[in-house]
């Protein structure tokens, strides 16, 4: 087992922990909120950050890549899933400042 602090976020967890943890999260109350009726219960999420060294510090530049699995039913076409992912999960939990058109 393994572990550290870090001062990325409030919750001391390193940023790429917690926005993973959020986009499940927000997965989750849409699905059961109704309006991603497509999303079944099961889901992964890993988020990859690039960052720059300033002062020592280690500082988030942009999030160069989201992976989002999700158990889905198969009405739902893959183009129109992905549209929904990323504007109401993706967009609606990663600050703006961190998305970019290569993201």
């Amino acid at each position: 087992m393994f572990g550290y602090a870090t001062d990325e976020t409030e919750e001391a967890m390193p940023l790429t922990l917690q926005l993973a943890h959020q986009l499940n999260a927000k997965l989750h109350a849409l699905r059961r909120s109704g309006e991603l009726a497509w999303a079944r219960p099961d889901s992964k999420s890993q988020v990859t950050i690039e960052y720059k060294f300033d002062g020592g510090a280690c500082v988030p530049v942009r999030v160069h890549t989201v992976v989002l699995s999700a158990q889905h039913s198969p009405s739902i076409t893959l183009e129109q899933l992905r549209k929904e992912v990323l504007e109401k999960v993706i967009k609606a939990v990663i600050p703006a400042h961190l998305l970019d058109d290569k993201t």
